[in-house]
């Protein structure tokens, strides 16, 4: 078997032949020839401004002429090697180096200024190998040490955000796309709605009133649902998902490639029920059964057949739950990316946000912070996987405290990065469940005849909010704010349409 071959890259020492003492990935020669094409030609600069920064070059000398480079150029002023020979004398380093000789030698080294951008994409690439070497390195010495603190999985999970961090900042592709090319794009979006049932440019929750409201959940969004315990987060999640997984339908385009018509695939991550529990909500809800008499098997022939008869209906379904308690932001990236890569993937669900953890390092941070990261997490991996994330997050105390309990944007829990980075907020609030709460007394010295007149007005109210819930929408960057008005059943654990016409948004905020 051949010795591989040494990369032209790397430069090896003086004499050395054992592999152990290999210098990092460099290209000394490349650097100098950069520098020197900035310094005959300003112009240069412009062709790796976007991308470039001191710290990329392996000399640090180089990445300090750079930088200084960089701030005279950025403040219009002309750089030469006249220019900068002043800044040259009062630096200790320059001085060392040569001083103005060195700068000489720079401008000497020159590349003509069409060169320059693929020279500075070189120090660019070397730059990520050192890293990438740091990385690996990190990850041996880790797995070597003997921290029972921190456990395999979580080094993994480091390991990844590392890897992550690094593809993100080293992504230099990116950049302005012409207005006609977004122009394509949102026409393709609208003509796709147009065909589509309902008419929406978003994937559907299947609740019409919702939907007339938000136009569908958008891509590359992120929006939170959220309230307080018992109001029916899970529940109305699992409904949107279950709605979006069994309208889905592809098709072929003249081509002969597939996309995707309506509805979509979903992923669920459920931190805090199981996958079973959740399969017997959804079963539940699907055949009409309490899912209290599922899970005590309280079921008759008929109810049996039916649960099977159902299963058989879901057993199909593009929909795929991730029950993995404590799944750090991390480690979820990873395995979204997975299921898009594998299955395709239009619809990610997160139940719920509070219960995921940050990755590495930044777990011993205040909670605040901690949310900030997931919440930013979740929004970039929106964007990076092009589908709308639909993450739950539970509300503050504060709710309680107030006669009128409906949420507001003030409520959202631990940090208000939730607000800042969600494009849409949602809020659950079902008026029937504080009602059954909140039964009258009787009061001391009160006639009966005013305390069966409280009563009767309590029983009022409450049969009038009985198996109703409202969705506020309380934020939503691409259209009107409202309330929305659904009817809930809480034996099935489900969420629909209001049978009369009329209930759609309420005013906006």
């Amino acid at each position: 078997m051949e010795p591989a071959k040494e990369p032209s890259n790397v430069t090896r020492l003086p004499g050395a032949e054992d592999i152990r003492l290999r210098e990092p990935p460099h290209n000394f020669e490349a650097e100098q020839a950069l520098l020197g094409a900035i310094l005959v030609n300003n112009a240069a600069y412009q062709r790796v401004a976007e991308f470039l920064r001191p710290e990329h070059f392996a000399d640090p000398l180089h990445g300090k002429v750079f930088d200084s480079l960089s701030r005279l150029i950025e403040r219009g002023q002309v750089v030469s090697a006249v220019t900068l020979k002043t800044y040259f004398e009062q630096d200790e380093d320059m001085k060392v180096a040569g001083g103005a000789s060195y700068l000489a030698r720079l401008a000497a080294a020159s590349v003509h200024v069409i060169d320059a951008g693929a020279f500075g994409r070189t120090v660019h690439d070397l730059y990520l190998r050192r890293q990438l070497i740091d990385v690996g390195e990190g990850m041996v010495n880790g797995a070597f040490s003997s921290d029972v603190d921190e456990m395999a999985l979580q080094q993994i999970e480091l390991a990844e955000k590392k890897l992550y961090d690094l593809a993100s900042s080293g992504q230099i592709e990116g950049g302005f796309k012409p207005f006609r090319a977004a122009l394509t794009e949102a026409t393709n979006a609208a003509e796709a709605a147009y065909h589509r049932v309902g008419q929406l440019t978003g994937v559907a929750t299947g609740l019409f009133s919702l939907d007339r409201l938000l136009g569908g959940l958008h891509k590359s969004d992120l929006i939170i649902l959220a309230g307080r315990p018992s109001m029916g987060k899970s529940s109305l999640a699992t409904n949107i998902g279950f709605n979006a997984a069994k309208a889905y339908r592809e098709e072929h385009d003249e081509n002969g490639r597939t996309k995707v018509a309506d509805g979509a695939v979903v992923g669920f991550f459920s931190l805090e029920m199981s996958a079973e529990q959740l399969a017997t909500r959804m079963i539940s809800e699907q055949a009409a059964i309490p899912s209290e008499k599922i899970r005590k098997g309280e079921l008759i022939s008929a109810d049996f057949d039916k649960v099977l008869s159902v299963s058989n209906e879901l057993e199909h379904l593009n929909f795929f739950i991730d029950d993995t308690p404590a799944l750090s932001i991390a480690a979820l990236r990873t395995r979204a990316r997975r299921l898009k890569r594998t299955h395709g993937l239009g619809l990610l669900i997160i139940d719920y946000l509070q219960l995921l953890a940050p990755a590495g390092k930044s777990r011993q941070e205040n909670r605040v912070q901690e949310v900030s990261e997931i919440t930013r997490g979740l929004k970039t991996l929106a964007k990076e996987l092009d589908v709308p994330v639909l993450a739950l997050s539970q509300l503050s105390r504060a709710v309680e405290q107030r006669e009128d309990k409906r949420p507001q944007l003030a409520d959202l829990r631990e940090s208000g990065s939730i607000e800042q980075d969600a494009d849409v907020v949602m809020f659950i609030y079902r008026d029937d469940y504080y009602l059954m709460r909140e039964e009258p007394k009787r009061r001391d010295n009160e006639t009966m005849e005013h305390f069966n007149q409280r009563y009767d007005d309590w029983r009022q109210r409450g049969d009038a909010a009985a198996g109703k819930a409202e969705v506020i929408v309380a934020k939503q960057r691409h259209g009107p704010t409202g309330i929305v008005h659904l009817a809930f059943e809480g034996q099935y654990t489900k969420f629909d349409n209001l049978p009369a016409e009329g209930d759609g948004p309420g005013p906006a905020f």
